[in-house]
């Protein structure tokens, strides 16, 4: 997702560049030492901090700088112990949180990529996606944007990039317990669309090519290669498949020799080398292995490195360039601190702080949205957000589907539940009833599947999984 809503974003559009120079036997040492890596990170974290401003804020109308926040994580450096000249009541965590709970954040017309963008950098900043305030659940945001009539895409399918992103950001900003917060057939879904849209020569671009040859069979971008690699790895797809191997060979056939960058779309930049880094670190390939070490004994991360103003800690765009980027600093440091696209928060240091924050229940009469899903076991997921005003700190399972037959996005989640009132099993939903050992179970966050109550409590920000069978 080159930032969303940027002109970065809207440059995917170009065909990709080719005539990288690919290796041939590489030596078995990377240049760049675990010492001068430790450098680089704390001279790059210094650098993101002097981005902050005088009211703690890194997020903003158009582009920001809030994926500094994935970068910190991955460095090491909890977003809460961010805070201009100490002021901790200023925290870029605390100010961020206070941003995503406004009514009027993204926009007046949002995309899903603004939301998996807050979920991603919420994630790493320690805030709970899905529990950001009483009226905030990014998670159901971004359920908000499943493809009915295109299972498995979210957002439209022509901007492929909306998909990977819902699978970056539902798969990797997991529950506070590290648990997968969403079921296996969701991300089976988004896992089917992934590998729909690789290209033949093993990378992916920001578009659909699904059902089109032709798209399949023209080039590849860096880009969207290490953010699709890293959206397969973060659903669980190991990095041994063989579709995350094709993707690796893709980047490594890219790498030019004498720098160990990637030939990019855009040119040799450190942008599209740290987002190919982090598809690779995601799937946990080493950027500094001998395979990604060229003829001239440089790696990725060589290049880099070698384009960061020391110790001013900034990165440059281009080699040529003479000040630095912020968003490529930002690229090239998570890059190098070994991250993919979002990182579980560090430990603060700031006394007090804690290690997540969230909201511990519903507000009565706050509006707010939960997410759901309902796979029938016959192939036929169904993904929505459901809206609803809670009149209670918790509510029930029986009073979220009431609510899903006619406040959900998109609609037809919930067309019909048995029974219809009162308490007890579920015993028929959607029209499908059970029979024998199959029956209607629920889980919660991830957790393992049990009987569907009607009275089961449901607390806020839980993202909520019903499933028909054994």
């Amino acid at each position: 997702m080159s930032r969303p809503r940027t002109s970065r974003r809207l440059a995917l559009a170009v065909p990709a560049a080719l005539g990288a120079l690919a290796l041939t036997v590489p030596p078995a040492l990377a240049t760049s030492t675990p010492a001068q890596i430790a450098t680089s990170r704390t001279n790059g974290v210094a650098y993101l901090k002097s981005l902050q401003a005088a009211d703690g804020s890194y997020a903003g109308s158009g582009l920001s700088n809030e994926w500094a926040f994935s970068a910190f994580a991955a460095s090491g450096t909890a977003v809460v112990d961010v805070a201009p000249g100490g002021d901790t009541t200023k925290n870029a965590r605390t100010v961020y949180r206070t941003l995503l709970s406004t009514a009027a954040w993204p926009s007046a017309t949002p995309v899903v990529t603004d939301y998996e963008r807050g979920t991603l950098n919420a994630y790493a900043a320690g805030i709970d996606p899905a529990r950001v305030s009483a009226s905030r659940n990014l998670v159901a945001d971004i359920y908000a944007y499943w493809q009915t009539a295109e299972p498995g895409y979210f957002g439209p399918s022509a901007n492929f990039n909306g998909t990977v992103f819902a699978a970056l950001a539902l798969g990797g900003a997991k529950t506070q317990t590290g648990t997968a917060r969403v079921p296996q057939a969701l991300s089976d879904a988004l896992v089917a669309k992934l590998r729909a849209n690789q290209h033949n020569d093993g990378g992916w671009t920001y578009q659909k090519v699904e059902g089109n040859p032709t798209g399949i069979n023209s080039a590849s971008d860096i880009d969207m290669t290490g953010a699709a690699m890293a959206a397969l790895c973060a659903s669980g797809v190991p990095g041994t498949d063989t579709d995350v191997v094709q993707a690796k060979n893709f980047l490594k056939g890219k790498l030019v020799s004498a720098s160990g960058a990637f030939n990019s779309l855009y040119g040799v930049n450190t942008s599209s080398n740290g987002w190919g880094v982090a598809g690779l670190n995601a799937c946990g390939i080493n950027p500094q292995s001998a395979e990604f070490t060229t003829v001239s004994t440089k790696t990725p991360v060589d290049f880099l490195i070698a384009n960061q103003f020391s110790p001013a800690g900034g990165f440059k765009y281009k080699p040529a360039d003479t000040a630095p980027s912020s968003y490529s600093s930002i690229d090239a440091l998570r890059a190098v601190a070994g991250g993919g696209f979002t990182t579980a928060p560090p430990v603060p240091v700031t006394p007090g702080a804690t290690r997540w924050v969230a909201q511990s229940a519903f507000t009565p009469g706050t509006a707010t949205k939960l997410a759901l899903s309902v796979d029938d076991g016959s192939g036929n997921l169904k993904v929505c957000s459901v809206s609803f005003t809670p009149t209670a700190a918790t509510t029930t399972l029986g009073e979220v589907l009431d609510a899903a037959t006619t406040s959900a996005t998109p609609s037809g989640c919930v067309t019909g539940v048995t029974p219809s009132a009162g308490t007890g099993a579920i015993t028929t939903l959607n029209g499908k009833s059970g029979s024998g050992t199959n029956t209607w179970k629920v889980g919660v966050d991830g957790s393992a599947f049990t009987g569907a109550l009607k009275e089961k409590t449901v607390n806020v920000g839980d993202t909520i999984a019903l499933r028909w069978g054994a």
